[in-house]
């Protein structure tokens, strides 16, 4: 499915405030309600939008220390480290990237205690050559 300017428009308007009204998403694409209600429904059925979450205010998240962890992972180990990195519950996000590491995790738990257990579980798994992590200090924006 090809997304037009609208489409862009109207899903960044959702990023920003995915409670907002179809009235408030019509102003800010300069579009009907009905156009917009049409709009986010299609979006939703051919699985460009595949749900709404909640995003927390940093002091309210559930893990105050967050940090990226960078993992280089054993030739044609990839999905055994990806499944046992699943399976970590401080993980919230696993991307796969190119350069000096194969993959990212972004972690997240309530002290830094925590998170160096974390960071050693990751790096004492099957499949992991090195880690090297960043502790998040402050987050600019989030989108």
């Amino acid at each position: 499915m090809t997304l037009d300017e609208i489409d862009h428009r109207l899903l960044a308007a959702l990023r920003d405030n995915g409670r907002a009204s179809t009235a408030e998403l019509a102003r800010r694409v300069a579009r009907s309600r009905t156009t917009v209600q049409s709009r986010i429904e299609r979006l939703e059925r051919v699985g460009v939008i595949i749900g709404y979450s909640v995003r927390l205010a940093a002091e309210h998240d559930l893990g105050a220390v967050r940090a990226h962890v960078m993992i280089k992972v054993a030739p044609k180990e990839s999905r055994a480290v990806e499944a046992a990195v699943r399976a970590i519950a401080q993980v919230r996000a696993l991307h796969s990237v190119s350069g000096d590491f194969d993959m990212i995790a972004g972690c997240a738990a309530p002290s830094v205690a925590e998170m160096d257990a974390v960071i050693d579980r990751i790096g004492e798994l099957d499949g992991v050559e090195r880690t090297t992590s960043s502790i998040i200090l402050s987050t600019k924006f989030d989108r």
